[in-house]
């Protein structure tokens, strides 16, 4: 094994890591905004730290592998993907925060939520650990799953929006707990786009294919004309 495989495995080794670390404080940070817990969101906030200066040394270390020398095309499309991935999860780890902020500032949050406001915090945590065991198992299937339920999670917040906008129109909801929740809704979104982002890097790594997204959904992953 060359200088270059055994670092990059290293790197993916790293990555995996990392990433199993973000989507286990997205969970926790959800949880604690469900449950009003404190502690364990305050937990969540003092982690971030740990998980950005992760974010760095991954991206000095790919830095590095490049300097190697590597000129193969699914050696450079690693290499690649892994520094688009861990910028990824360093953002889901900060959308993971807000949520969690959200347990501080707010007892009343979750009791005023529309249901449906549960229903896509669990859909996002879900998708953030199928993200992470489709990047570790290389699982193009998997990723393509993912990506399919973007638009549900789309159709949730929207559902959130207006039910959020209509109440606090009337006076039942009161604006600060409004603006707290559709903060929360806007950040779990964003983690869901991360993600969707994530598996198409899966995608191209592993098959060399594109996908996009059009209005009318997710196209098949498709090999670019060039």
């Amino acid at each position: 094994m060359s200088e270059f495989e055994k670092k990059l495995s290293q790197l993916k080794a790293d990555l995996n890591t990392q990433g199993a670390r973000v989507s286990d404080q997205l969970l926790q940070a959800v949880e604690s905004s469900f449950d009003g817990d404190t502690d364990t969101a305050k937990k969540v906030i003092d982690g971030d730290e740990f998980i950005d200066r992760v974010d760095v040394e991954i991206e000095r270390a790919c830095i590095g592998l490049l300097r190697l020398g590597a000129n193969d095309e699914h050696s450079i499309r690693s290499v690649l993907t892994i520094v688009k991935v861990n910028n990824e999860f360093e953002r889901i780890a900060d959308c993971a925060v807000i949520v969690a902020e959200s347990a501080l500032k707010s007892d009343k949050l979750i009791s005023m939520a529309p249901p449906t406001f549960r229903v896509m915090a669990n859909s996002v945590v879900g998708m953030a650990r199928d993200t992470t065991t489709s990047l570790a198992e290389a699982d193009t299937e998997l990723a393509v799953r993912v990506l399919s339920f973007d638009d549900t999670v789309s159709r949730f917040r929207k559902e959130i929006v207006l039910d959020v906008q209509h109440r606090t129109s009337n006076g039942e909801l009161n604006p600060l707990v409004a603006f707290e929740l559709l903060a929360v809704t806007r950040s779990l979104e964003r983690v869901a786009d991360h993600c969707t982002n994530i598996c198409e890097q899966v995608i191209y790594l592993e098959t060399g294919k594109i996908v996009r997204h059009l209005p009318e959904g997710w196209t098949s992953p498709e090999t670019p004309a060039f």
